[in-house]
């Protein structure tokens, strides 16, 4: 199967998921089964299976051959090069390629200025009237290229300029820039830009991320902190000629190489394979050249030789466009498409089957405790009702007062319950004063406070240090309040489960241990880019604040939201089960009380009463 086989077919397993999801919401509500926490879950559910995509982001210093790649994979069937790609730098901006069937096809693009608001490109998402958007024309390639080539748009501005706008022109870095004669810098028109088109593997849901030279100009640090640590795989460009240049190596290590020698979704393309090949060679010799190239890049790279794919992408896009098999053969796109194809997507589908299933999971165990809860509520009323047979009236108000009794002793039970969810309240309280944006916002201009005020560079990095350490402190102490409640629920729901007979579960636990990941990921990226000598010796205390604030600290300040978002679901989640048979039970009391009240008034009902309930029962069991 081909890439865009294998997307079309994992678009159709994904659309058959939602549908079983509706299927069981409907089943749901017309069984009385349903609740708002379970209609949040699978609304929510949806709405991820249908935003779903794949993000592959493509990364290397420029001249490596990246939007030739792009266009030899995905768009040779456009007859020509849809991407820029020319000798030099042609990707002068972070690029997304994505489809939104909501916009018209168009390319979005973030002014370079944007940069002096101190805000992320996250945030200008938001704002589309902060974007210059341009419409494109799908049905010509023609007009593509002409919309697509404002990625290599670049303006000249004064060194002072550049430097306000975040680029180093200064140092060993100023030999990426172009200085002309009146001593201006050339710097990228644009900050970010987001190719909105009807591709069909974008249609599919494949988001395709196209970077500049992470070391040269037009790094944008949202693109280190965020977009490539949240694709599903990344292709890292290498050039055949050249192997792993120290450039390279400094990318790879700082930006795309997992930790802990982990190696899932990161792909090694050796490019431009055809500059080794050599009508004077045979072709065993230029096969056991290009085979020595790749072991020199995995032993480099710590890689199996299995993830470096040699490739030439412009003839692969030459041999798509002219249909000649022998030179796509050659240049050995195919097996770097089937890795894609093959590896990369049934990857994305396990981690989305596995959401789903443990979702099913817990509604499936909930909804079956409800029912067997149910079920056991209509028994002991059939049961009551059996035994009344032949009885007179004043057995009748003995059973009646019976069940009173016990829904009178259910009643007070319940007190505990109110206890259990104001003590909650408070637990819950004392987490969010840890976990919360109110306590993150403290330390945040505390730590400015701190920097601001520094007259030493070691002030400068302890501060910056501290704001790290804080943060850890919370989530651990967050992490406490977690244990706390959940030590609460598991001792509520063992109370009622053996004096009242409710059918629960463990409560369903959560874990900050992602969150600690990422303040971790985000304290060595610090500790690399912001927080060294070098940076410290270099920049200005005001710019190197500047820059810990818009680059490091809103991050954190997204991980902290998220983790948030999921302890506020989960807090509403561990209570659901239990407010879900406390109601049952209540109900089945009520049902009980009435059925034998109805047969003390007309006893002629009894037998009628009973066949209901057998009905009822058979539903259940069936």
């Amino acid at each position: 199967m081909t890439l865009a086989q294998h997307l079309a077919a994992y678009s159709e397993w994904r659309a058959r998921v939602s549908g079983v999801v509706e299927s069981f919401a409907d089943w749901l509500v017309q069984n009385d089964l349903g609740d708002a926490q379970i209609d949040r879950r699978i609304a929510h559910l949806l709405d991820s299976l249908r935003e779903d995509r794949l993000h592959v982001a493509f990364v290397a210093e420029f001249s490596r051959g990246k939007s030739e790649l792009i266009n030899a994979i995905f768009f040779a069937g456009y007859g020509s090069r849809i991407l820029p790609s020319t000798a030099g730098r042609t990707t002068m901006c972070p690029t997304e390629l994505i489809f939104d069937r909501s916009k018209d096809p168009s390319i979005s693009l973030l002014p370079i200025e944007s940069r002096e608001s101190h805000a992320g490109v996250g945030e200008y998402r938001r704002f589309p009237a902060e974007w210059q958007t341009l419409p494109i024309d799908p049905d010509s390639a023609e007009a593509m290229q002409d919309a697509l080539r404002h990625v290599s748009d670049v303006i000249r501005v004064a060194p002072e300029v550049a430097r306000r706008l975040g680029f180093t022109v200064d140092g060993e870095d100023a030999t990426a820039f172009r200085i002309d004669e009146e001593g201006k810098v050339e710097i990228p028109r644009w900050r970010h830009a987001i190719i909105n088109f009807p591709h069909p593997l974008l249609q599919q849901g494949l988001v395709i991320l196209d970077t500049p030279g992470l070391n040269a100009i037009g790094t944008e640090p949202e693109l280190t902190l965020s977009l490539l640590p949240n694709a599903h795989a990344v292709l890292f460009i290498l050039a055949a000629d050249t192997g792993v240049t120290q450039s390279d190596l400094t990318v790879w290590r700082e930006h795309i190489a997992l930790p802990e020698g982990r190696r899932k979704g990161r792909l090694v393309v050796l490019n431009k394979i055809d500059g080794l090949w050599d009508e004077l060679r045979s072709d065993e010799e230029i096969d056991a050249e290009i085979a020595r190239q790749v072991a020199d890049c995995a032993a480099t790279l710590e890689l199996p030789e299995e993830q470096v794919f040699p490739v030439s992408a412009q003839k692969a896009l030459v041999a798509k466009i002219n249909g000649d098999a022998e030179l796509l053969e050659r240049s050995r796109l195919s097996r770097l498409e089937r890795a894609l194809s093959e590896e990369l997507i049934p990857a994305k589908q396990e981690i989305v089957r596995q959401a789903a299933e443990s979702e099913f999971l817990d509604w499936r165990e909930r909804t079956r405790s409800l029912l067997d809860s149910r079920l056991t509520g209509l028994r002991e009323q059939l049961a009551e009702l059996i035994e009344l047979r032949g009885k007179n009236r004043n057995v009748v108000e003995y059973m009646m007062g019976k069940v009173r009794a016990e829904k009178e002793e259910f009643e007070g039970g319940l007190q505990r319950y109110y206890a259990v969810r104001s003590v909650l309240s408070q637990l819950s309280n004392n987490l969010f004063g840890h976990l919360g944006l109110d306590s993150l916002r403290l330390l945040s201009n505390s730590t400015r406070e701190a920097m601001v005020n520094a007259t030493f560079s070691a002030t400068l990095s302890s501060a910056m240090k501290h704001f790290f350490e804080v943060a850890r402190k919370n989530l651990a102490k967050s992490g406490g309040e977690v244990t706390e409640i959940l030590s609460m629920m598991e001792a509520i729901h063992k109370k009622f489960a053996i004096e009242h007979g409710l059918k629960l579960g463990a409560p369903a636990g959560f874990s900050l241990a992602r969150y600690e990941k990422d303040i971790d990921r985000l304290d060595r990226w610090c500790n690399t880019h912001v927080n060294t000598m070098f940076q410290l010796l270099t920049h200005e205390k005001n710019q190197l604040t500047q820059r810990f604030f818009e680059e490091v600290a809103v991050q954190v300040r997204k991980t902290f939201e998220r983790a948030n978002r999921d302890a506020e679901s989960w807090l509403k989640a561990i209570m659901a089960p239990l407010e879900i048979q406390i109601r049952e039970h209540r109900t089945q009391l009520k049902r009980r009380l009435e059925s034998i009240k109805r047969i003390h008034q007309a006893t002629d009902t009894l037998e009628e009463r009973i066949d209901e309930l057998t009905r009822i029962e058979r539903g259940l069991v069936g």
